[in-house]
């Protein structure tokens, strides 16, 4: 019988080695400094538009133009990974909004920076869902929502440095600063990519025809392995070839598919609504800057915290009923936050904290969803299409928010509104897992050839 290595269930039954989180840092760097450039504009743009003269409407296009690069991204070269691997995306998306973000500090007018910033999102766009996919690929099982919450949890601290660094610079280095430190930042870590970040193993072994480099990664993960080269093998399912929509709509049925999407979009909707215009709505009840920033990060933060829970309870217990679960959590906390704008400072910001727990905890939450749910051959062009969908909600959300504010909706009355589709999403999710366990057997099917 001949030996080698067969990727299907390789890592899951392994202890996690160095190597394997070495790789899951570096893919939560690439989501930190993902979190810090498309938080920091929402922190900028009231300097931008006080420093040009603007009006708040045009904070608008601003604040969107990113979030559309993001969708293209995710959309049109996510898929790209079937064709060149996760890694080389990975670190050209790194390489590009690094550099749109270096342009950006010498912008001189808003068509500039709203062309940068799109140009930025296309870079963030392409090199996230690698990210989670390579993650997802390099870590057993039994652990995979957790890791990629993990990494998660690196875009989310992007998003609290992005205020802690734009309050630090911006009073005395002016808003320009801010981009300069987002685009050094990321240009520090490409170096250590290109000689420690892995490619897939299943690209290596299918697309990328390099066996013996894949089986030099095995070693990394089992030391045990013969030093000698043996064949590796993956499931002709696995081995991928080019992802389609189709293929997309059909692992699960499409209606589950197009429910997830519309879940990703209404949650995205939210948390980009609530991180544009939170800190303007703070300003016009006349928190001082401090306040409204520690209270913006700070729904960032409850996310953060309760990953920690989440991730494990959907590795554990189930990733449907965790998750719908929380979003119903979410839903009681936006809905009864109003009284907080009124009350003491520190009620304030117990609130946004609880807030986050339920709109950016659920961000997260679903990332890891995605990632357990579609299979390895189709997990980036998944995970980036269910990201760039949600990102219509995104691009949407800010703009519903904002024509609220315009019409003197108070902030309660926001609040209150967004708990309507948080709950929405709850259903939405808890409907899912009965689909999922109703066609669980299809997972039960004899392996496939190996190729």
């Amino acid at each position: 019988m001949t030996a080698g290595v067969r990727l299907s269930g390789f890592v899951d039954g392994k202890r996690v080695s160095a190597f394997q989180y070495g790789t899951v840092v570096l893919c939560g760097l690439v989501m930190f400094f993902d979190g810090f450039d498309t938080q920091a504009i929402n922190y900028l743009a009231p300097h931008i538009a006080k420093d040009w003269g603007l009006k708040v409407a045009v904070l608008g296009p601003i604040f969107s133009s990113a979030l559309v690069g993001l969708m293209v991204g995710y959309l049109v070269l996510s898929p790209l990974s079937d064709r060149f691997g996760h890694r080389r995306l990975v670190i050209a998306g790194t390489a590009l909004f690094a550099l749109t973000s270096l342009v950006s500090v010498w912008v001189g007018g808003v068509a500039e920076l709203v062309v940068l910033r799109l140009i930025t999102g296309i870079g963030l766009g392409a090199a996230a869902p690698s990210a989670v996919a390579l993650t997802a690929e390099y870590t057993p099982k039994r652990l995979r929502a957790s890791f990629v919450l993990a990494i998660y949890c690196g875009f989310s601290l992007g998003f609290v440095v992005a205020g802690v660094v734009s309050g630090w610079l911006v009073p005395t280095a002016g808003w320009r600063s801010v981009f300069l430190v987002g685009a050094l930042a990321p240009m520090v870590i490409i170096p250590l990519m290109l000689k420690f970040l892995p490619e897939s193993l299943v690209f290596l072994v299918g697309r990328g025809a390099n066996a013996e480099r894949a089986y030099r990664l095995c070693r990394r993960i089992d030391p045990a392995l013969p030093s000698e080269p043996q064949p590796v093998t993956v499931d002709a399912a696995e081995a991928g070839g080019r992802v389609k929509l189709k293929a997309l709509l059909a692992n699960g049925g499409v209606l589950s598919t197009v429910l997830l999407w519309v879940v990703f979009a209404v949650n995205l909707g939210e948390f980009y609504a609530l991180q544009s215009w939170l800190p303007t709505m703070l300003t016009d009840l006349g928190f001082a800057n401090g306040t409204v920033v520690t209270a913006t990060s700070l729904t960032t933060v409850g996310g953060i915290v309760v990953a920690l829970v989440v991730g494990p309870a959907m590795d554990r217990l189930g990733a449907f009923g965790s998750l719908g679960a929380l979003f119903v959590v979410g839903a009681v906390f936006l809905a009864v936050t109003g009284p907080a704008f009124h009350a003491p400072v520190w009620l304030l910001l117990a609130a946004m904290f609880l807030v986050g727990c339920g709109v950016s905890g659920g961000q997260k939450a679903l990332i890891a969803l995605a990632a357990v749910v579609y299979p390895v051959n189709i997990r980036s062009t998944g995970v980036g299409w269910a990201l760039g969908i949600g990102r219509l909600g995104g691009i949407l959300g800010p703009l519903v928010v904002g024509a609220a504010v315009a019409a003197d909706w108070s902030p309660a009355a926001i609040f209150l509104a967004l708990s309507g589709p948080m709950l929405v999403c709850a259903v939405l999710i808890l409907y899912l897992g009965r689909r999922a366990r109703q066609t669980a057997e299809v997972a039960e099917r004899e392996p496939a050839p190996a190729v």
